[in-house]
């Protein structure tokens, strides 16, 4: 069984046990529930200047909770993936909630398109996925103001709900985005008011949203995250069905319809299709950003869900690079030892 709430505690484990300079492992409670004390900002890294310092305060006070022991069988945890180039990151085992790996995990920084998650979730949750929605006018400037990834939607044109939830996710398309936001809030500023509630409803102490798809508004670093809040993102997500379907395609082919044209739709996360037993979820890239993904993998029996931030911008592969070598490596652990 999977548990949202355990995974928020999970995140707040990895705060308490393992952020250090260049550390490559989480430490994970003792038998008693013993932790080290908490240390958000390591030597040599503060947080960045951009993001709020309120949200560093809570993520702050969120790292002094106590973390409770996993709920299952320990993994036995040898070393950490190697490698990553990601400035942040983190894997935890979704059934159990065990945080296997962290790095500067419950530090803010921004998402990129991984904040579509967050606006397929506050959807998903309003029921209506047959409604339909026609495009509004104001897509087009807001689209070409930014450069943004889009499916070319013309003003006008009639979709329904989870048509443009298909296309919004798999093609990590704006215009989608922009005009789910619009008819859900109504408006942009309603709908963002509702992806931060649902923020604090799930206990996402470090995250911050200012647009629906994670395009830089009104700067780059205005919507943030980590991974450890990511982590519960996904898999309050991941819990929904009709989430978990989308996030899994490779290919997404919607026909000519009545109100609207054919769109075509291919996913930009590499691993889908190559990486075996990934099943989602969402990747991002902005300048500020860089490259990040939001991950989860089943393989016998094992599911494993992470988030890596911050892939350099060198090639568009490193956060898949970065993902592949996290999850090889927590795949390849084995159950700890039962003590007599």
């Amino acid at each position: 069984m999977r548990l949202v709430v355990r995974l928020m505690i999970a995140g707040v484990a990895l705060a308490t046990g393992g952020l250090t300079a260049g550390c490559s492992s989480a430490v994970v409670p003792d038998a008693q529930g013993a932790t080290n004390p908490a240390v958000i900002s390591p030597p040599g890294r503060t947080v960045t200047a951009t993001v709020p310092a309120a949200a560093a305060t809570k993520t702050a006070a969120a790292a002094t909770k106590t973390a409770s022991a996993p709920a299952g069988p320990v993994l036995d945890i040898v070393g950490g993936p190697r490698g990553i180039k990601a400035k942040e990151g983190i894997l935890v085992d979704a059934t159990t909630g065990q945080v296997l790996w962290s790095k500067d995990a419950t530090v803010p920084r921004p998402i990129a398109s991984i904040t579509k998650v967050m606006t397929a979730l506050v959807i998903l949750q309003s029921g209506g996925l047959n409604q339909e929605i026609t495009v509004p006018k104001a897509v087009v400037n807001y689209v070409a103001k930014y450069g943004a990834e889009a499916a070319g939607l013309i003003p006008g044109q009639r979709f329904t709900t989870v048509e443009l939830l298909h296309v919004m996710l798999v093609m990590s398309a704006a215009d989608a985005a922009y005009t789910l936001a619009n008819a859900y809030g109504p408006g942009l500023p309603a709908f963002i008011a509702k992806m931060n509630a649902e923020a604090v409803k799930l206990g996402l102490t470090g995250t911050r949203f200012t647009s629906p798809d994670g395009l830089p508004y009104p700067t780059g670093f205005s919507t943030y995250s980590t991974p450890a809040d990511l982590v519960t993102l996904g898999e309050a997500a991941m819990q929904n069905p009709v989430f978990r379907s989308i996030v899994d395609l490779k290919y997404y082919n919607l026909a000519k319809g009545d109100g609207h044209n054919a769109v075509s739709a291919t996913s930009d996360d590499t691993l889908l299709g190559h990486y075996a037993g990934l099943v989602g979820i969402k990747t991002g890239y902005t300048d500020a950003a860089g490259h990040t993904l939001l991950f989860e993998a089943v393989r016998n029996g094992r599911t494993l869900i992470g988030a890596v931030l911050g892939s350099p911008s060198t090639t568009p592969f490193t956060a898949a690079q970065d993902a592949t070598k996290v999850l090889n490596w927590g795949f390849a652990l084995t159950l700890a030892p039962v003590a007599p």
